[in-house]
C-alpha cells in the first residue's frame, strides 16, 4: 500500500518509482505543467499533452487577424509584397495564357536558385569552407500535412459547402419568393457586366477594393455609415412596399 505521503508528490510518478524525489514547488499543480522526471520524460509529457490539446482545435492556414491586418496595411512591406505580387499575376494572366504565366513564374524561380546554389558552392569552393547546402534549413522542414491535420481542413470546407448547398436549394427552389427575385435581377445585371469585363479583370478590380475600401472605410467611418445608413432604409422600404404588393407574400416584421 501507497503510504500517506505520496499524496503529496506528482500524480505522473508511478507508485513503484519510490526512490523518486517530489515535484517542483507549483510544477506538478500547475496546468500544462512538466514534473521533474528528467529530460526526456518531461519532452514527450508535454509533447503529447501539446498534441492533444491541440487536435481538437481546427487548424488554418491564416487568422482572421493575419487578414485584417494583411488588407487594412498594418504592414506596409508585407501587404505591399502580397499587393504587389498578385496585381502582377492577374495582370500578366490577362496578357499571357495561365499555361506561359505558370510556366514563366517556375523559370524565374529556378533561375534564382540555381544561381544562389552555384554561387555559394563557388564561394564555399573559393574560402575552403564547409558550409554546405545554402537551402539546407529549408530543406530539413518537415512540411508533411497530417491526417489529423487533413481532417480539420475537410471539416471546415463542409461546413462551408453545406451552408452553400443549403442557400442554393433555397433559392431555386424559391422558399422565399422575394429572395429568388434578388437573385434574378442580380444575375440579369451579371449579364451586363459579363459583356463589358471578362473574369480576369473582374478580379483585378476586386483585389484593388479588396485593398483600398477597408483602408478608406477605417479613415471615413462616420461619414461613410451615414450615407450608407441612408440607403439601407430607403432600401428596406421599398423592399417592403413590394412585399406588400405580391399576393401570398406575408410582411415581414421589422428588425
Amino acid at each position: 500500500m501507497a503510504e500517506p505521503s505520496a499524496a503529496t508528490q506528482s500524480p505522473s510518478i508511478s507508485s513503484s518509482s519510490s526512490g523518486a524525489e517530489p515535484s517542483a514547488p507549483g510544477g506538478g499543480g500547475s496546468p500544462g505543467g512538466c514534473p521533474a522526471l528528467g529530460t526526456k520524460s518531461c519532452s514527450s509529457s508535454c509533447a503529447d499533452s501539446f498534441v492533444s490539446s491541440s487536435s481538437s482545435q481546427p487548424v488554418s492556414l491564416f487568422s482572421t487577424s493575419q487578414v485584417h491586418d494583411l488588407i487594412f496595411w498594418r504592414d506596409v512591406k508585407k501587404t505591399g509584397f502580397v499587393f504587389g505580387t498578385t496585381l502582377i499575376m492577374l495582370l500578366s494572366l490577362a496578357a499571357f495564357s495561365v499555361i506561359s504565366v505558370v510556366s514563366y513564374l517556375i523559370l524565374a524561380l529556378l533561375s534564382v536558385t540555381i544561381s544562389f546554389r552555384v554561387y555559394k558552392s563557388v564561394i564555399q569552393a573559393v574560402q575552403k569552407s564547409e558550409e554546405g547546402h545554402p537551402f539546407k534549413a529549408y530543406l530539413d522542414v518537415d512540411i508533411t500535412l497530417s491526417s489529423e491535420a487533413f481532417h480539420n481542413y475537410m471539416n471546415a470546407a463542409m461546413v462551408h459547402i453545406n451552408r452553400a448547398l443549403k442557400l442554393i436549394i433555397r433559392l431555386f427552389l424559391v422558399e422565399d419568393l422575394v429572395d429568388s427575385l434578388k437573385l434574378a435581377v442580380f444575375m440579369w445585371l451579371m449579364t451586363y457586366v459579363g459583356a463589358v469585363f471578362n473574369g480576369i479583370t473582374l478580379l483585378i478590380l476586386a483585389e484593388l477594393l479588396i485593398f483600398s475600401v477597408p483602408i478608406v472605410y477605417e479613415k471615413y467611418k462616420t461619414q461613410i455609415d451615414h450615407y450608407v445608413g441612408i440607403a439601407r432604409d430607403q432600401t428596406k422600404s421599398i423592399v417592403e412596399k413590394i412585399q406588400a404588393k405580391l399576393p401570398g407574400i406575408a410582411k415581414k416584421k421589422a428588425e
